[in-house]
């Protein structure tokens, strides 16, 4: 049995490094959300994104300003 699908923003990014750095920024600075494997809807370089849930894209996208992570993309999906 599947779970439903909730919406989610997810943020890719063009390297490895830039998605694992931003793994550290949210969980120093207690933001949430969590790496996952970049869903095929979404074509990137790298192959882990940010998932968080939509109404915290103020606080990732600060968390990723504050630490100077560029993400290569910002997707509000179904997942």
């Amino acid at each position: 049995m599947s779970r439903p699908r909730q919406p989610r923003l997810v943020l890719s990014f063009s390297t490895t490094a830039a998605a694992m750095e931003m793994e550290r920024l949210c969980l120093e600075q207690g933001v949430p959300g969590r790496l996952i494997p970049t869903p095929r809807q979404i074509t990137a370089d790298c192959g882990l994104a940010w998932s968080a849930p939509p109404e915290a894209e103020a606080e990732v996208l600060a968390a990723a300003a504050r630490g100077g992570v560029q993400p290569a993309g910002i997707h509000r999906l179904e997942l």
